[in-house]
This record gives C-alpha cells, sequence and structure tokens, in this order.
C-alpha cells in the first residue's frame, strides 16, 4: 500500500493541467469596485471555495500542505469562511482583474508592528498577512522553472478601499533578479474596493484593477511583446485570508505556489459573447 501511495505521489503532474482563456476586451470599462461593465465578457470558471480546490490537481500537488485555510478560534463552517468568482481579461494595453468576494471577516492589519519588524523584507509588501487576491502572471510563457525572476509578476491588491501604494503591489523578477518588491507603478495602475457591497458582511467586497502591461511586464522581461490573439501566460491566483491570525490560510487557484512551472496556461483569445438565454 506504501509503495503504491509513493508511486502516485510522484506520478503527479508539473503543471496545473488546464489551459485558462482570457477574453479581449472591446471596451475598457470604468474602475469603480462594479464590475457590470465587463464580467460577462471576461474569463470567470464559476465560485471557487476550499472544497472545489481540494478537487483539484494543483491542490493534490502538495496534498493542501500550503492550500488551505487556517483555524483561528472560533470559526463558522468552512463554506462560510471565504469563497470567490475571479474575473481576467485584457485589451491592447492592459490586464483587467475583477472578484467578487464572500469573507466572513475583513482582516488587513499586519500581526506585527512596524516597530517589532526584523526588516528582512520591505514592510510594505507584507500583503500575504491580510486579506488580499494576487495575479502570479509569467509572460512570455516559458518551460524553466523560475520562482520570481525574469519574466515573473505578482500584482497584489489588499482588500481595502484605501488608495495607498502599499495596497497595490508589485512583485516581479529581471534578467538575474528574484523577488524585486515595490509598488505597482501609479501611473500603471486604477484599482477599487467596494466593501459589504451586498450588506451581508463586513468581509465581502468586489475588487476591480486594472495594470498597465508595457510598464511591468516588459520590465521584467525583455523578451515581452505587446499581446495579441494567442500569447501564452502563465497564472496563479492567490487569495489570502488570515482570520486575524499571525498567518492565516489562502487559496492558490490554478498553481502550486512561487515556482512558476506549476501556473496554469493561460492563453489570450479574442473577444466572447456573454452566455445567454435561449428563447422559447
Amino acid at each position: 500500500m506504501h509503495r503504491i501511495a509513493y508511486c502516485l505521489l510522484f506520478a503527479l503532474p508539473a503543471f496545473a493541467d488546464m489551459n485558462i482563456n482570457v477574453p479581449f476586451l472591446q471596451q475598457a470599462p470604468t474602475i469603480d469596485g462594479d464590475l457590470s461593465e465587463w464580467k460577462d465578457y471576461a474569463h470567470n470558471d464559476g465560485v471557487w471555495d476550499m472544497r472545489r480546490i481540494a478537487a483539484t490537481s494543483f491542490y493534490t500537488l502538495d496534498r493542501g500542505a500550503r492550500n488551505r485555510l487556517t483555524m483561528h478560534g472560533e470559526e463558522g463552517h468552512l463554506s462560510d469562511d471565504l469563497s470567490a468568482r475571479y474575473y481576467l481579461a485584457w485589451d491592447d494595453q492592459n490586464f483587467y482583474f475583477g472578484a467578487e468576494v464572500r469573507d466572513n471577516v475583513n482582516d488587513i492589519e499586519d500581526p506585527v508592528t512596524k516597530e517589532e519588524f526584523d526588516g528582512r523584507v520591505l514592510y510594505d509588501s507584507r500583503w500575504y498577512f491580510k486579506d488580499a487576491i494576487c495575479w502570479f502572471m509569467e509572460g512570455p510563457r516559458d518551460a524553466a522553472s523560475e520562482w520570481f525572476g525574469q519574466g515573473d509578476n505578482a500584482f497584489c491588491f489588499t482588500a481595502s478601499p484605501e488608495q495607498i501604494a502599499k495596497n497595490a503591489w508589485w512583485r516581479h523578477g529581471a534578467p538575474k533578479q528574484h523577488y524585486i518588491e515595490e509598488p505597482i507603478p501609479a501611473d500603471s495602475v486604477d484599482w477599487s474596493v467596494a466593501m459589504n457591497p451586498w450588506g451581508q458582511s463586513a468581509g465581502d467586497f468586489i475588487l476591480e484593477a486594472r495594470v498597465a502591461m508595457a510598464a511591468t511586464f516588459a520590465h521584467s522581461d525583455p523578451r515581452w511583446q505587446p499581446p495579441q490573439v494567442g500569447d501564452e501566460y502563465g497564472l496563479e491566483i492567490v487569495h489570502t485570508d488570515p482570520d486575524g491570525g499571525a498567518y492565516g490560510g489562502h487559496f492558490m487557484i490554478y498553481g502550486n505556489g512561487d515556482d512558476d512551472n506549476t501556473w496554469g496556461r493561460m492563453i489570450l483569445t479574442g473577444p466572447s459573447e456573454p452566455i445567454g438565454r435561449k428563447s422559447k
């Protein structure tokens, strides 16, 4: 039995085995926390929660060792802890990101104060200790296994309406450099967070954002070219949910952490039409 389990573990694929088709937007939306202008024209594959994630290949890669939610005292049912829909689209200059999030707690406080901090990383870069959504993207996608090296980018947005630099963060690589941490350049990003949009929980929010490609991807990798239909990128979504703990849980969707070789294959496609209802 142990030998069979061992063989199965090492037979698992290195890549998340999927194509993520991301449509072209024909009209740029207003970034105001309302996704209704474009969400039906974007990539969206339904509601994600921990139960759905646990049935995927990217969860199986580490058997939930890191892809998990964490118990911090009195928590409700797992299904009430965190669930979300994620949206992604592109045009000639930008990527557009969206999320509709159901969360039982809004936690945007770093558990370590600036005075207590040991300084090993930039204090403002610690989005992963807060409620935040981060799109990990490699462009252009290649077969090399890298950890935030050349071509790797992460665009991270804290679940707060406050428009300050640390709430729109950029982790990226560059030629011969890894894990560069800085805010997304101010002239290359717009974002908006609407809290409690459905009047049901102070932890619920809608996130909408635009990030310019040339100022980010071209900086990370000189090989990057302006986007065209058929281009391939790597994609992982990391959604952190600390719920008041020193380090909380998180979703990792389409991938398995910082290794870009585990990220899903994202393909830029042409415009998409909304799915409609058939007439009688």
